[in-house]
């Protein structure tokens, strides 16, 4: 990848004077969404769209100290940023259930009125006819009514339970715990003695490994002509792929100033790709729900066969928006 001119602005600054403001922005940033988030968690207001945009903002703020203190932990006190890393990977995986079942709803919800509309997608799930029968049809229309309900009453329930989860959390000792450290780090950030050493010594390194174990990781993508569209195991290297492009996101935005812009679209391409894969198995256990009508597992096997396709199209976003594109080809 690319090396960028400002890198030479480092040249005199040690790794401390580096790492130490990027560290402390993200955490008066977690701060501020926390204090957000209380502004906007108020009983009558459970729910609101002020809370959950402070929420994903603490999620963001989290993810970026905790990466950033895993690629260059060490310039950084070892036993301090394992344990704070833990803490706000824990506070971020909370947090990120409830938006996660409510944006699965979502996909699903609409996904399922856009099949059962006037066309089906009977081509693209390998039907040898040339468009669906009056029969299906109706089936379709019959069952989606019904598999929009089932789905509703799962990932609604599953939601509240997760938002319940993420309040308890947030009253909770440890993450009280957690918010304190965060505050002490917008103040201080424990270094260790390697971080008196210059800046391209101690953090370029790391930034680098960040780079070469996504590239690597690209590279090791199955070949669309070797995917086979329902096998979900398959998507488990994709969804390695998706973290580690966030590292060296973090990693980059650490050692040269900002976001790399080309990462921008294949990022948002994994992310795609994470949202169908996880639409696609909420719609296969919801279709092993005992006792369903035929026309309701119908509807839920068309939706399934639909997501995987787009799990498929995600995959295809991903490498044409990739901006090595000898790497995503594995020898």
């Amino acid at each position: 990848m690319r090396r960028h001119d400002h890198q030479t602005t480092q040249a005199d600054l040690t790794a401390g004077a580096v790492l130490a403001p990027y560290l402390q922005d993200q955490a008066a940033e977690f701060l501020r969404s926390l204090r957000l988030h209380r502004e906007n968690s108020a009983p009558t207001d459970a729910g609101s769209h002020g809370a959950e945009e402070a929420a994903g903002a603490l999620r963001r703020s989290s993810r970026r100290i905790g990466g950033t203190l895993h690629t260059f932990r060490a310039a950084l006190d070892a036993t301090w940023a394992e344990q704070l890393r833990t803490e706000l990977a824990w506070l971020s995986g909370t947090l990120a259930r409830e938006h996660a079942y409510a944006t699965r709803l979502n996909r699903l919800l609409e996904a399922l009125h856009a099949l059962s509309g006037t066309s089906l997608p009977t081509a693209r799930h390998g039907s040898g006819s040339d468009g669906a029968t009056d029969k299906e049809r109706a089936a379709l229309g019959v069952g989606a009514a019904r598999a929009g309900a089932l789905l509703e009453r799962q990932l609604t329930l599953a939601r509240t339970r997760a938002h319940s989860a993420a309040l308890q959390a947030l009253g909770s000792s440890r993450f009280h715990a957690v918010a304190d450290a965060v505050a002490l780090l917008a103040s201080e950030v424990p270094l260790a003695p390697a971080a008196a050493a210059p800046a391209e010594e101690m953090l370029h390194g790391p930034a680098d490994r960040a780079e070469q174990q996504l590239l690597g990781a690209v590279a090791a993508l199955p070949s669309g002509q070797a995917v086979e569209p329902y096998n979900e195991a398959q998507d488990a290297p994709w969804h390695r792929t998706r973290l580690l492009l966030r590292l060296h996101r973090y990693a980059h935005e650490v050692v040269r100033g900002a976001p790399d812009p080309v990462l921008a679209a294949p990022g948002h391409a994994l992310d795609l790709h994470r949202d169908a894969s996880e639409a696609a198995a909420a719609a296969a256990s919801a279709a092993r729900t005992p006792r369903i009508a035929p026309a309701t597992a119908y509807a839920l096997g068309v939706l399934h066969a639909d997501q995987r396709h787009e799990v498929t199209a995600a995959r295809g976003v991903f490498r044409t928006s990739w901006p090595y594109a000898a790497a995503v080809i594995t020898p």
